[in-house]
């Protein structure tokens, strides 16, 4: 595909400080949405477009990770966390003139907190514990849990509890993936889409309920926003170079020295969760052994990826999670780059050096499987060079293509894929729990999970640490759980940390005051685009 293609011409850019009024954002994304059910708004193309058609109870501040008022003027917690009342803001309404009121959000958060099996709709990954709402009066709601819910009011502020009508939430969610369907109450509302090529979003002219301690107010400043998903790298950044594109996501990090060079700006904003890291699948005889993990921990010179393959925007990971993540503790030393220790280790596992350069046990070669993760930068190139770090021990992991049409039941395999790549973005300890715990994301593949290829593998300890996260009302006793959790999963070797990963975006210079929530989706609430020449 030619950037020509895209069919925008190029043109120059004029120099500006006023706010304009007016105009069209280009955005190329790299992947189509593929389901916007709130939830589902994990996937970065998802909620990018969430982020936009959709307001939550309330605004976690990128910069100080506060909860501020937002479609809730106000709210109060219980001591124990389990109960939660949201005083709600007049006049807010849905794209289609319903009321956002208290009946609203109860009926939001019951089916994000509980799930709707006849309509498939999954339960949301950032609601523990959840019980009931109870609908006060019309502008007030309350909610009630089963146990302490310490993460619920930073949960109404991220993408997966975006508020949607209750005619989207008695669709199916094989409909959702349909973004004319999605009846939001944001600042853009959908005018079009081409299914997996195109999406215009459309400035809604009457909005008037940004969160509160924004400076602006109002309408947003863009007339639209349009979609274009544009797969190849090349292409992306060819177009915003020409001018043909405002705005694009995923630029690699090779990318960033000609995207600067031009004077155009690359955007970086962290994701504040579990890192870009590879895990293993115990259940899988071959890294049942944590002397096997172990060794492949220590095989695995994290240094050597990011100074190869990134920039100074991915840093290198020192523990499960990013520094600037919620209960961050150091890990490095539990970290070093060890090859002769990973030698020793699997030599006292029974895996010995055969002539072929791979170990073997019992007749059965040291050879494992990962596939690539299409999400993540650079994937492919990382496990590949795991792979020939790997190597030098005596471990052969093979690399798969992450668009095998195999890949998504492989993955939930682990006798296929003993080896996963893996990361996840939230601003609150309760990530640690949406990626490990079998309910959740269960990246290990626990038994107990989505999977029933499983056959027996369950950590319980693992498993009572990370319900105690989420359920333990005192900051301070949560936060160090979330510590202990840290150490355990690195002494256990269940994840090698490689980078902390951010969301790197590119805009020419005519594209102004673009913000990303905390965990780095962008929000063109507020941006404006400065004159062409």
């Amino acid at each position: 595909m030619a950037a020509t293609s895209l069919g925008f011409a190029a043109h120059g850019f004029a120099q500006s400080d006023t706010p304009v009024k007016g105009g069209t954002l280009v955005y190329l994304e790299q992947q189509a949405h593929t389901n916007l059910y709130p939830p589902a708004g994990g996937f970065y193309p998802n909620g990018g477009v969430l982020n936009q058609i959709t307001d939550k109870l309330t605004y976690q501040n990128p910069d100080t990770l506060e909860i501020e008022p937002w479609v809730a003027e106000s709210w109060t917690v219980n001591e124990t966390a389990t109960e939660y009342t949201f005083k709600l803001r007049p006049g807010v309404t849905f794209s289609d003139g319903t009321p956002l009121d208290a009946a609203a959000v109860a009926r939001n958060f019951d089916t994000f907190g509980k799930g709707n099996k006849e309509l498939k709709l999954p339960v949301s990954e950032v609601i523990n514990n959840y019980d009931r709402s109870e609908v006060v009066d019309p502008l007030t709601v309350k909610f009630h849990f089963k146990a302490p819910s310490p993460g619920f009011l930073q949960g109404t502020a991220v993408i997966g509890s975006g508020l949607v009508s209750p005619k989207t939430l008695e669709l199916p969610f094989e409909q959702l993936g349909d973004a004319t369907k999605i009846i939001g109450s944001g600042p853009f509302v959908v005018e079009s889409e081409v299914l997996g090529r195109e999406l215009v979003l459309k400035a809604r002219d009457d909005y008037a309920w940004g969160p509160a301690k924004l400076k602006h107010q109002g309408r947003a400043l863009l007339d639209e926003i349009k979609y274009l998903i544009t797969p190849e790298d090349s292409v992306r950044i060819g177009a915003l170079l020409a001018g043909q594109a405002d705005f694009i996501r995923q630029v690699q990090a090779y990318d960033e020295k000609q995207v600067e060079a031009a004077e155009y700006k690359i955007y970086a904003p962290g994701t504040r969760g579990v890192n870009n890291s590879v895990v293993f699948r115990p259940d899988n005889q071959l890294v049942a052994d944590v002397k096997v993990r172990q060794a492949l921990l220590h095989a695995t010179n994290a240094k050597e990826i990011v100074e190869t393959l990134f920039s100074a925007n991915y840093p290198q990971a020192t523990s499960i999670i990013a520094k600037a993540a919620q209960g961050y503790v150091d890990q490095s030393a539990k970290l070093a780059y060890d090859p002769a220790l990973s030698g020793k280790l699997l030599d006292e596992a029974g895996w010995t050096l055969g002539a072929n350069g791979v170990r073997s046990k019992d007749g059965k070669e040291l050879v494992l499987t990962a596939y690539e993760s299409l999400p993540q930068p650079q994937n492919k190139e990382t496990l590949q060079l795991i792979a020939q770090q790997w190597n030098k021990v005596g471990v052969k992991l093979s690399v798969l293509a992450g668009d095998s049409g195999s890949a998504a039941a492989d993955n939930l395999d682990p006798l296929k894929t003993p080896v996963a790549p893996a990361m996840v973005g939230r601003a609150d300890p309760d990530v640690i729990k949406s990626q490990y715990y079998p309910k959740n994301r269960n990246v290990l593949q626990q038994k107990g999970g989505v999977s029933d290829k499983v056959q027996s593998f369950v950590d319980a300890k693992l498993n009572g640490l990370l319900e105690a996260l989420a359920s333990e009302p005192n900051r301070d006793k949560r936060l160090a759980i979330a510590g202990e959790v840290q150490a355990y999963v690195l002494d256990q070797a269940y994840a090698i940390p490689i980078f902390e990963e951010p969301q790197a975006f590119a805009g020419a210079p005519n594209v102004h005051d673009v913000a990303f929530e905390a965990v780095g989706r962008p929000s063109f609430y507020r941006v404006w685009l400065s004159p062409r020449d």
